[in-house]
C-alpha cells in the first residue's frame, strides 16, 4: 500500500495533466467556434488581465528593469502588458494554424500574412545544399515552420513540449498538420536534426531561451547562456544560416521576414566559431526585440547568472552581421551531445 501511495504521488502532476485534456479541447473547439480574429481578442484580453497577477509577472518585470534601465516603471508596465497580450493571442491562435497563413502574392491586399524575403525561401529550397534557420519567441513564433511548409522547404523543426501532457498532444496534432519535419527536444533527438542536414534538408530552431549547458553570448549587454547545436552544425556543415522572424501587426494582420545568409565569424582555422556564430545570432534576435519590445516572451528567465562560467562577464558583442529592419517592419532543444534546455 505505501509503495502504491508512492507511485501515485510521484505521478500525481502527470496524471493530473492527463485529466485536464478533455477541458483543453473544450477551450480548442471554443477558440475554433469563434473564428480567427475573435479568439486572438479574446485570448489576448484575458492574459492582459490574468497574466500580471501570476507569479512570472515578476520574472518579466526584472528582464524588463535590466533591459531598459533608462525607462520608468509605467513604461515597462505597458511593455509587459503588450507581452501577455501577445502571449495570450498567440495561445489562443493555435485552433486557427491550419487557415492563418494565407498568403498570397497576386492579391497582398486580401491577406492576413506578409512574406518579406520570400526570394530567399525560394533559393535555399531550390539550392540543393542543407542550411540552418534561427527564430526566436516574437509575435507567433509558430508561423516561420508554416511559411517553409508553404514554400515547399523541407524543413525539420525543433521544438520543446508543453509540460502539460494534455496541451503537448494537442499541439503535436496541431503541428503535424500544418508544419513539415518535427524533432522534439529529448535524448536521442539530435540524431534526427543532424540526420536532416546531412541529407540536405533544413533545421530550424527558437534560440532565444536560456540553455544550461550552452555557450555564453551577451543579450541586452547581459551574459547568458544559448544552445550551440546552429553553431556547431554550421561549423561541421559550413552551410547557410538565415534567421526568421513574425512581427505582428494591426488587425489580425502578420510579418514574416526571412533575412539573407548570415555572414558568420570563422576561426584561425578558418571555420566558423562556434561561440562566435551564436554571438551573431543572438545579436540579430536583440535587435527584432528591440524594435517590437511587447510581442517577445519576457516572462521566461533568460538570464541565470548563478549558472554563468567563470570569466562570462568578458564575452565581447559580435557585430550585428545584416542590415537593420526596414522601417517598414514596424506598421527550445538539444545540443549535440544530447543536453537539453529547461
Amino acid at each position: 500500500m505505501l509503495r502504491l501511495a508512492l507511485i501515485l504521488r510521484r505521478n500525481l502532476p502527470r496524471l493530473a495533466g492527463f485529466a485536464t485534456v478533455p477541458l483543453i479541447r473544450i477551450l480548442f473547439w471554443f477558440a475554433r467556434a469563434l473564428g480567427t480574429d475573435r479568439a486572438s481578442d479574446l485570448g489576448g484580453r484575458l492574459a492582459r488581465t490574468l497574466g500580471p497577477r501570476l507569479p512570472s509577472h515578476r520574472t518579466a518585470m526584472d528582464n524588463l528593469r535590466a533591459a531598459y534601465p533608462d525607462r520608468d516603471e509605467a513604461q515597462l508596465q505597458a511593455i509587459a502588458g503588450e507581452a501577455w497580450d501577445n502571449l495570450g493571442r498567440t495561445g489562443a491562435e493555435y485552433a486557427h494554424l491550419d487557415t492563418i497563413f494565407d498568403h498570397n502574392p497576386a492579391d497582398p491586399a486580401s491577406q492576413r500574412m506578409e512574406v518579406r524575403g520570400a526570394e530567399h525561401f525560394e533559393a535555399i529550397r531550390d539550392d540543393g545544399k542543407p542550411g540552418l534557420i534561427f527564430s526566436a519567441h516574437l509575435a507567433n513564433w509558430e508561423l516561420p515552420a508554416i511559411c517553409a511548409e508553404k514554400f515547399g522547404l523541407e524543413t525539420t523543426a525543433v521544438f520543446r513540449p508543453p509540460n502539460n501532457p494534455a496541451a503537448a498532444q494537442l499541439v503535436q496534432e496541431v503541428r503535424r498538420k500544418t508544419m513539415g519535419g518535427l524533432a522534439a527536444s529529448g535524448p536521442g533527438a539530435v540524431f534526427a536534426m543532424q540526420g536532416a542536414v546531412e541529407r540536405g534538408g533544413h533545421l530550424g530552431q527558437l534560440i532565444d531561451q536560456h540553455f544550461t549547458r550552452g555557450v555564453v553570448v551577451r543579450f541586452f549587454d547581459r551574459p547568458a547562456l544559448v544552445n550551440p547545436l546552429l553553431g556547431k552544425l554550421a561549423r561541421h556543415h559550413d552551410c547557410p544560416v538565415h534567421g526568421a522572424r513574425v512581427v505582428r501587426k494591426p488587425g489580425g494582420r502578420f510579418l514574416l521576414e526571412l533575412t539573407p545568409a548570415l555572414d558568420l565569424p570563422r576561426g584561425p582555422d578558418g571555420l566558423i566559431d562556434v561561440q562566435g556564430a551564436m554571438q551573431a545570432m543572438t545579436a540579430v534576435i536583440e535587435g527584432w526585440v528591440r524594435e517590437n519590445p511587447g510581442q517577445w516572451l519576457w516572462m521566461h528567465r533568460r538570464w541565470r547568472p548563478s549558472m554563468l562560467p567563470k570569466g562570462a562577464t568578458t564575452v565581447t558583442v559580435a557585430p550585428n552581421p545584416v542590415a537593420a529592419p526596414s522601417p517598414a517592419a514596424n506598421a527550445t532543444e538539444p545540443a549535440l551531445d544530447g543536453a537539453r534546455s529547461r
